[in-house]
């Protein structure tokens, strides 16, 4: 039986990666989407760096705390690969996609949580705003163009997974705490697998660092227990590709043990007006995520 902890914990883990549905479901106007500007790129003495994934990579915001305008300039959104770009001299390509999913990362059209669908609608983030790096087909086919033209990319990370766990939970009896997470962290590892692997075949036999996902409360176990599943399945996937792990999960921890375990408390994600945080990194939580990634570059 499913009890309502459980659900909760689900809920907040598999909005990890995406406030994106509230967003598109929000009443201001935009403009389409055009070009985005460059990512933020300070010097590049160590060849380029090629970020992937969904909303962490991305360093979205949630609309409580971001003004609308700032939708049509990605570059008002900085996360973690700008700051580890910017330590690591590297001329950063920021491709990820608020709402991006294992399966869309690879296949287009398929089911996402807000990249270009949803589960209740056919637009999505891409649809309507500018992501950091403009570009047509899947993140995947893109990501191996890039490698293919740009012999010069020292570094590669990924961030992806936390959106299937949304799409999980809203298709599932279980709502996702059961088997039908199990089936949905072995997809994930399969997916992800994908991934790295048409990565190296591109091919690119340099550093690739897979990013693990943080828990918003280590001191709850039915909120931990699912991050370190899906954190399990990445890390396999890394180490079937000679690929090295971030330990995203490891950084948010240590940070907030003083604090009881809660990431929010912590200073780790995004702070809302009315009390409480958002799921996604704050300022802080983003440069812990970036000095992970650059101890990872560095192995």
């Amino acid at each position: 039986m499913t009890t309502s902890v459980q659900v909760r914990a689900v809920r907040r883990l598999a909005v990890l990666a995406t406030g994106v549905l509230t967003l598109l479901g929000s009443t201001f106007v935009v403009s389409p989407a055009g070009s985005a500007r460059p990512a933020d790129e300070h010097g590049h003495r160590h060849g380029r760096y090629l970020a992937l994934g969904d909303s962490v990579p991305f360093g979205y915001r949630p609309p409580e705390v971001t003004p609308p305008a700032d939708y049509l300039d990605a570059a008002t959104f900085v996360g973690y690969p700008q700051v580890a770009a910017r330590r690591l001299h590297t001329r950063l390509t920021n491709a990820s996609c608020p709402g991006e999913t294992t399966a869309s990362m690879v296949t287009a059209g398929a089911q996402s949580n807000g990249c270009e669908n949803s589960l209740t609608s056919p637009v999505g983030y891409r649809t309507l705003f500018p992501l950091h790096t403009a570009y047509r087909g899947t993140q995947l086919a893109y990501a191996v163009r890039y490698l293919r033209h740009h012999r010069h990319t020292r570094l590669v990370s990924l961030t992806i997974g936390a959106n299937d766990l949304l799409v999980c939970l809203q298709t599932t009896a279980d709502l996702c705490t059961g088997s039908d997470l199990v089936t949905t962290v072995a997809r994930v590892e399969r997916n992800v697998g994908h991934i790295l692997g048409a990565l190296r075949r591109a091919p690119y036999h340099h550093r690739l660092v897979v990013v693990t996902y943080y828990s918003p409360d280590y001191a709850d176990p039915a909120e931990t227990r699912p991050v370190r599943a899906m954190d399990a399945a990445l890390v396999r996937a890394a180490h079937a590709h000679h690929a090295v792990v971030a330990d995203g999960f490891r950084a948010f921890a240590e940070a907030a043990k003083d604090v009881g375990g809660d990431s929010c408390v912590a200073g780790l994600l995004v702070a809302l007006p009315i009390g409480g945080c958002n799921v996604h990194p704050s300022p802080k939580g983003h440069r812990l995520l970036a000095r992970a990634v650059v101890r990872a570059a560095h192995r």
